[in-house]
């Protein structure tokens, strides 16, 4: 695999642009002798043009064409492929990343490497920007699953193009079990202040976090919490760990059928996370379900709404969600306050430098 990802294309050294003229006849050889001062003017001049010129452009060549990836293999890289190349002791981290949001995914990137953990993360664009971007300055961990979505339209929270982003989600999630991995996925509006794996306690099938902003006791259940006001439980479907597992893979077959009988309307603007809630609330008692713990796993809605809490947990923290809050501004101000953008000082930290 390693070969395949960083394979360079042949360079074909240049031909020589003064060829022997087929054209030569009986007289020009009789015009000129090879001894003769003009004969040696030429193959002079010829020596000088080979030595000092070519290699020069042979150099350039070297440096800014070969070093170049390939576009047409990323074009043709698999989920398969990049997962097996990315993942480590088993598991993979992985993110679904459109075209604007690729400063949050360097922001993620960021605090994912102070915690040792990026070589194992892969990347899925959604849009071919995305995808060569992210390979050209990190060769191998990023992938597009076809087809590939309209990117300025992905983003925007509620619109049909934001559905058809996040009701991708279980299937690239589905295949990556099927093919014997365990898989983290987060949205790239969340930051890493600690190592969240040894969280992971047991061998449940499902590891999520609790959406609500109500205050837990620290010693609070994992299990599935009871539904809410609508009838289901809210869970986030942002940040997610699956084994693989029969349990695992029969939860994302679920999700993928509760989104098909939610579709997007106009009047009914549906996205992925009930979809997945009611997944969760129809297989609570046939999959095995974990819940992680508030103090570290908190939503957005309570990180940075609860002063208090935050100072009664602090040095609990492990991820924190930038939710309950809409725009891409809004959003970066709000890290920005918190100390928690980092792209504008520590990009250099970051796999894929400043982009």
């Amino acid at each position: 695999m390693s070969s395949f990802l960083y394979q360079r294309p042949i360079h074909n050294p240049l031909s020589d642009p003064y060829p022997i003229s087929p054209r030569s006849s009986s007289n020009s050889q009789k015009s000129y002798s090879i001894f003769s001062p003009t004969t040696l003017l030429v193959l002079l001049s010829l020596m000088v043009v080979m030595g000092v010129f070519f290699p020069w452009v042979g150099m350039r060549e070297s440096l800014f064409s070969v070093t170049k990836p390939s576009i047409s293999k990323w074009r043709d890289y698999t989920l398969a492929q990049a997962v097996s190349f990315v993942a480590q002791n088993g598991t993979v981290i992985v993110c679904a990343v459109s075209q604007p949001y690729l400063p949050f995914l360097n922001n993620w990137l960021i605090s994912i490497t102070r915690q040792k953990h990026q070589d194992k993360v892969l990347v899925i664009a959604e849009d071919y920007a995305t995808l060569y971007k992210v390979n050209e300055r990190w060769p191998g961990h990023a992938v597009l699953v076809p087809p590939a979505l309209d990117s300025q339209t992905a983003h925007k929270f509620g619109s049909q193009g934001f559905f058809n982003f996040t009701s991708r989600r279980p299937r690239h999630l589905l295949h990556i079990l099927e093919l014997g991995y365990n898989v983290m996925y987060n949205d790239v509006d969340m930051v890493w202040l600690a190592d969240p794996f040894p969280y992971l306690e047991g061998k449940h099938d499902v590891y999520f976090t609790d959406d609500m902003t109500a205050v837990k006791p620290l010693n609070h259940s994992h299990d599935l919490p009871p539904p809410g006001k609508k009838g289901r439980t809210y869970i986030c479907s942002c940040m997610i760990f699956l084994r693989p597992t029969s349990g695992a893979k029969l939860v994302m077959k679920k999700w993928i059928e509760e989104m098909k009988d939610q579709p997007w309307s106009r009047a009914k603007k549906a996205n992925d996370q009930p979809a997945f809630n009611w997944a969760l609330d129809k297989l609570a008692n046939k999959v095995d379900l974990y819940l992680l713990p508030q103090a570290a796993f908190p939503t957005g809605g309570l990180y940075f709404k609860n002063k208090t809490w935050v100072q009664e947990t602090k040095g609990m923290h492990v991820i924190i969600h930038n939710n309950y809050i809409l725009g891409f501004e809004k959003k970066i101000k709000r890290f920005h306050d918190y100390g928690l953008w980092l792209v504008d000082d520590h990009a250099l930290e970051s796999p894929l430098g400043r982009i």
